[in-house]
């Protein structure tokens, strides 16, 4: 690019005005500062979602899930429901065991087991005051050993079974305890905090009106620095052709100011070079002729070779024939009229005064920008004043308080059950543990005994320790057997309900279907109107809205005479911000770059006739010596003759002639030579600026004039961009308020969905966290009790292998058996 040349000024002027208007065009990228950080104060208010917590548990609850879907196989009874609800008085007990068929089969069994094993129970003991059961064996045979065997193993695995179900229950029981105290202390909770949530919508739409602060302080701190901010980029986006076209000006003044010196320069020496060499020309002439005569003088030795440089002793340059400048300079007369620097300096401290100027131009514009936003701030208040909320939730907010009220009885009786079921439980799983360790006691002593008994029908103490350990656990079994099956019973029918009539349809929405339907419900538990839902409305699809993020205004009454999207449209609180800043007009770019004075000048300069001169003819005499014969290279010539010859007279001659040509080349023609020199400069850089002069100078003022004329014209479009920047930058702060408002307004303050949170969390905390283990408690129990009767008969049986056998030996009629064989010996009669 350096070796195409600098760019034309017109060129670079359009190619900066195009540069400055892209740039102006383009906003300057928002940094952190842009983005507003609003605090949540409403946080404390929100009712955090419970889930479902994954447990080791988890296959032992699904299968009790199972199993209660195959005990109650039925749907949720909306007549039996809707009859209890709404007539109390008018049930029938054949409705009601229909449905619970699954349930009264169970509590014929669990009837059935009460009665049947402690009456065996009671049997048992009778035959042992008889010795007619667990008594000893008979007699010794070869299977006794296999059935001990399996007995045994019989024994342990049941055994085994009954201590893995009583782990499970004791777990699970618990964890229902560690359950039950926060999940009912949950309940009054949430619904206090929704009936905080419900009375506190006024203050917390108050409190998000009152964030209008932080955009407002934002917007304030931008409109402290928008003028200066516009005047410093309005100069630094035409600083560039502006500082061009001030150089470009100042080059011409210094052209002008240049050429008018060398103008003089070249009339002076030319006069005076003319006036030199008429003074020369004499003298020259005399030198030649005594030089001539001299050299031509037979008695000069060698003097030929000089004779033909003393004859060209003359003249060479004759400077009376250059052109005239003093046309030009009667043209030039007077010039420069103006005072260019001067010019130039105001012209620079009027364009770098633009930032102060912006500043004191545009502060009214501040200030009416300032009472906008106070106006901006009042029509924000009307979003609180205007909410119509707080009417329409007063009765579900009574509602939630009456139902806190009632709710505290049946929870300090849930806690009492609890309590008394846990207590219960403990103690029973205990027995159960009992049994076990006297089961796992008796069969260890038991076999250890076998293991030391030689004859089998020898007394054998730890043999029989182990039986009695066995009838004890035999003993606990028969007598705390009805207990275990009653606590079972009332747990399974409780956890079962819960988990079929409740927890299984409301997973599925039916509950929420049967509350839908109307006349399911008695006027009093009409939630629709306690909640003031939509007349559409029921509360599956305002539970689904809620869920969802819907507003309270959206789920009550209130969509067709509230919207909220309406009010939070954000030309509805930027117009007038808008309006004003769109409007605005300013004359910030009015810089006098040159005065009519030196535009005269300029013009007159360029119309002086300096490219109309003959810089040829300067040339051509500036090309010729001033004297054709170099006078010092004669008088060298002359000295050396002068050592050449012998006439002393000749010689002497010689001398003098020398002498004089060093004082003519000395005195005069040196001082003319400096003369020419001066002038060759002078007419090297007129003949330089001569041919483009012109071109220059119109080049100057047309450049100097446009950007005078765009000037204003530039800076007012980047006003109007820098404002439009500004403008969109203000905007994105009202729509982020906006939208923070909208945002709070429908998920913390206004929002329907921490009720749906409520119900959900409610779902949890009585299906996932207490009615799942408390079913596991009732199905681990149940397995413990049932497996009670297997141990009981495995133990009665085994207690007869650990005691002696009565008759070691049973004749069979086999050699084997009865290898010798000694007859009875019998009385005689005599």
């Amino acid at each position: 690019m350096r070796a195409a040349g600098p760019l034309p000024l017109p060129l670079l002027l359009t190619w900066a005005l195009l540069l400055g208007t892209a740039a102006s065009q383009q906003c300057h990228p928002a940094g952190p500062a842009a983005v507003l950080r609003f605090t949540d104060r409403h946080a404390e208010l929100r009712v955090p979602a419970l889930h479902r917590v994954p447990s080791s548990l988890d296959p032992l609850y699904g299968l009790v899930r199972h199993c209660l879907d195959l005990i109650q196989q039925n749907p949720l009874p909306t007549e039996l429901l809707r009859t209890a609800l709404n007539e109390p008085g008018s049930v029938r007990t054949a409705q009601v065991v229909q449905y619970e068929l699954g349930y009264v089969v169970c509590a014929a069994v669990a009837l059935l087991f009460a009665v049947a094993v402690p009456v065996a129970g009671m049997c048992f003991c009778y035959c042992r005051s008889r010795r007619r059961c667990g008594g000893r064996l008979r007699a010794h045979r070869r299977s006794l050993g296999c059935r001990r065997r399996c007995l045994l193993a019989c024994l342990s695995l049941t055994s085994l079974v009954m201590l893995v179900s009583a782990s499970c229950a004791l777990v699970s029981s618990q964890r229902v305890k560690g359950q039950m105290e926060p999940g009912l202390g949950a309940v009054p909770s949430t619904l206090r905090t929704l009936q905080q949530h419900l009375d506190n919508v006024p203050q917390g739409v108050q409190m998000a009106v009152d964030k209008f602060e932080v955009p407002q302080k934002q917007i304030l701190s931008d409109l402290g620095g928008l003028s200066r901010s516009v005047g410093l980029s309005i100069h630094a986006q035409l600083s560039a052709v502006t500082y061009a076209a001030l150089a470009d000006l100042q080059d011409r003044a210094a052209e002008l100011q240049a050429s008018l010196q060398h103008l003089q320069t070249v009339h002076s020496t030319a006069r005076a070079l003319a006036a030199a060499q008429a003074e020369l020309e004499p003298a020259l002439r005399e030198r030649r002729r005594g030089a001539v005569a001299l050299l031509d003088d037979p008695r000069c030795t060698s003097c030929a070779s000089a004779l033909g440089r003393a004859q060209r002793l003359q003249l060479g340059a004759d400077f009376a024939k250059v052109p005239s400048v003093e046309k030009v300079l009667k043209a030039l007369a007077g010039l420069p009229r103006s005072d260019f620097a001067e010019m130039i300096r105001q012209g620079n401290g009027t364009f770098n005064s633009i930032p102060e100027l912006a500043v004191e131009r545009m502060a009214q514009l501040i200030l009416d920008l300032r009472a906008d936003l106070a106006r901006t701030a009042e029509k924000v208040q009307s979003i609180a004043d205007s909410f119509p909320l707080p009417d329409y939730t007063r009765p579900a907010s009574e509602a939630l308080a009456e139902a806190e009220r009632r709710s505290r009885p049946y929870l300090r009786e849930a806690r009492r059950f609890e309590r008394y079921r846990w207590i219960a439980g403990t103690v029973l799983c205990s027995i159960i543990l009992l049994i076990l360790a006297c089961n796992v006691t008796g069969m260890a002593l038991g076999a250890y005994g076998l293991s030391k008994r030689e004859d089998p029908s020898d007394y054998e103490c730890r043999g029989e320790a182990g039986a009695k350990f066995l009838l004890v656990g035999v003993a606990l079994a028969f007598l705390f057997s009805w207990l275990l099956i009653l606590l079972v019973f009332a747990t399974f029918l409780v956890g079962g309900n819960i988990q079929t009539l409740v927890c299984r349809n409301w997973v599925n929405q039916e509950i929420y279907k049967f509350i839908d339907t109307p006349g399911n419900l008695p006027p009093s538990m009409n939630l629709s109107r306690q909640l003031n839902l939509r007349r559409d409305s029921n509360l599956s699809s305002a539970y689904r809205e809620c869920k969802g993020g819907a507003g309270l205004w959206e789920v009550l009454q209130l969509d067709s005479s509230y919207d909220l999207d309406e009010h939070l449209r954000t030309p509805k609180y930027t117009a007038d911000l808008q309006k004003r800043l769109g409007g605005f007009t300013v004359s910030l770019g009015d810089v006098r770059l040159l005065r009519s004075e030196g535009r005269q000048d300029l013009e007159t300069f360029a119309r002086s006739g300096l490219d109309e001169l003959d810089y040829g003819r300067f040339q051509e005499e500036l090309q010729n010596p001033v004297v054709q014969t170099s006078l010092p290279g004669l008088a060298r010539s002359l000295e050396g003759l002068q050592k050449m010859q012998r006439n002393g007279t000749v010689a002497g001659r010689l001398a003098a002639e020398a002498r004089a040509l060093w004082h003519m080349q000395n005195s005069t023609v040196r001082a003319q030579e400096a003369l020419v020199a001066k002038l060759g400069e002078s007419v090297q850089f007129l003949s330089r600026l001569a041919p483009h002069l012109k071109e220059r100078v119109r080049r100057t003022l047309a450049t100097t004039a446009s950007l005078e004329a765009r000037l204003p014209l530039q800076a007012q479009q980047i006003l109007r961009q820098e404002l439009g920047c500004f403008t969109r930058k203000e905007l994105r702060y009202f729509t982020q308020y906006l939208n923070w408002v909208g945002q709070t307004l429908r998920e913390d303050v206004a929002s329907c969905q921490p009720l749906a949170t409520a119900l959900d969390n409610g779902r949890v905390i009585l299906c996932d966290r207490i009615a799942e283990p408390w079913n596991a408690f009732w199905f681990s129990l149940g397995c413990c009790t049932f497996l009670l009767i297997p141990s009981i008969i495995f133990a009665i049986r085994l207690t007869k292998h650990f005691r002696p056998i009565r008759n070691r030996l049973i004749s069979t009629g086999s050699e084997e058996t009865c290898p010798f064989h000694i007859p009875r010996v019998t009385a005689l009669k005599l």
